[in-house]
């Protein structure tokens, strides 16, 4: 890049725990006017289906959001946001799952994914039904559940059993038993809607790569845990085959998009039917992310860790990919870097910046993440302006770095 930005276009991701999509893409803006107070700032906080996702779509149709209390992951009640889209996206529901199951709503001391549920999900899936939903998009992301989606399932009408006939109890744990689904008693309203699974298609129900073994330890479970959970999902996906609606030719065990949300991509194409689509062809819908990079001459983005996983589905990969297929230049702020961070440079982000300047705590990162990314932002875009003066000086030819004075 020779020229100064006139146009930057801001595409973060929420920061987990922290901030929202809106306020990183807000605090950004902040330190890019620093430095270029004459530059046209657009803003698309960009949703991955996980926290923040019904609000920030919502907002971004004229919609609105609805309240409701439902069981949370660790079985206590909690109070939940559906949001009801507005403009052309009328009579559809987004149900954020981490809304009801995300795994902040689940205390340190009781981190175990083999007991957590996704029963509130199913009982928001309900209440979007009683809004009159006629399409539900279910979001998937920052889970802190391994249950498959029973758990939803069972909110919805379905008995899920063991060999005896029995209901069996709630969590992943409780999949070791299961020999048989009952879907008779699901809502008959389900029948007439169309529901749409967002996930990352990376995210598979069992094997190697399967959720357990690759998210079951960040929510909590010991090596022994991931071991079982992964052979009781493999015994879910068997009976969900069997008595499920899907075409037993869909792989529910090892397919892309089944492992969504600790296998609620799995647990509700199964059992409802549902469609599992790669999560930024659906969050995306109503948002011209392409349009909006065509017309930049730089483009942010930005997420709470930027690491190995980055690469596989994460806002700032979807983002780097399309701006590359412009040919434009992307630098991502991130709150922590980790392993391999490196591997982002492959799919398309130019450069990685932390916006952690010296050693703060985790807490005294989050309290100060707003002003920690603003100031962020300006220095990198000093940088940006170095680099736009150096090309400058390079299209003119050599100069000499000291001038001689007579």
């Amino acid at each position: 890049m020779t020229k100064v930005p006139g146009r930057v276009l801001i595409a973060p991701s929420g920061f987990k725990e922290s901030l929202s999509a809106e306020q990183v893409a807000d605090a950004i803006a902040s330190g890019v006017r620093r430095t270029l107070p004459g530059a046209v700032i657009d803003r698309v906080p960009v949703v991955d289906g996980g926290e923040g996702s019904a609000r920030t779509l919502a907002a971004a149709t004229g919609g609105r959001l609805v309240e409701r209390r439902v069981t949370g992951p660790v079985g206590r009640p909690v109070t939940a946001v559906l949001a009801l889209l507005g403009g052309g996206a009328q009579g559809t529901a987004v149900v954020e799952m981490a809304e009801a199951a995300g795994l902040r709503l689940v205390p340190a001391d009781l981190r175990d994914p083999g007991a957590t549920t996704t029963y509130g999900v199913g009982e928001l899936i309900r209440a979007a039904l009683d809004e009159g939903a006629r399409r539900i998009l279910v979001g998937c992301g920052d889970s802190g559940t391994c249950d498959g989606g029973a758990g939803a399932l069972q909110a919805l009408g379905a008995r899920v059993t063991d060999s005896a006939g029995d209901e069996i109890g709630r969590g992943g744990n409780a999949l070791a038993d299961v020999a048989g689904v009952d879907l008779s008693g699901v809502d008959p309203r389900l029948s007439d809607v169309d529901v749409l699974v967002a996930c990352n298609p990376h995210n598979v129900l069992t094997g190697p790569r399967g959720v357990a073994r690759v998210f079951g330890p960040q929510k909590g479970a010991t090596p022994e845990q991931v071991d079982a959970l992964d052979a009781s999902l493999e015994r879910w996906a068997e009976v969900l085959t069997r008595d499920g609606v899907q075409p037993r030719s869909y792989d529910l065990a090892t397919g892309s998009c089944t492992g969504a949300s600790g296998g609620l991509g799995a647990g509700l194409a199964g059992g409802l039917g549902a469609r599992l689509m790669p999560r930024f062809d659906v969050m995306l819908d109503h948002v011209d992310l392409d349009g909006l990079i065509a017309g930049a001459d730089l483009v942010i983005t930005a997420e709470g860790s930027v690491d190995e996983q980055t690469p596989h589905g994460k806002v700032p990969a979807e983002v780097a990919r399309r701006a590359k297929a412009q040919g434009k230049p992307v630098f991502a702020l991130a709150g922590t870097i980790g392993r391999r961070a490196r591997d982002v440079h492959d799919i398309g982000i130019d450069a990685v910046v932390s916006i952690v300047p010296l050693p703060l705590t985790l807490k005294e990162s989050i309290e100060r993440s707003p002003q920690l990314l603003t100031d962020a932002a300006e220095r990198s875009m000093r940088l940006v302006l170095i680099g736009c003066q150096l090309g400058q000086t390079e299209s003119q030819g050599p100069r000499p770095l000291l001038r001689s004075v007579s």
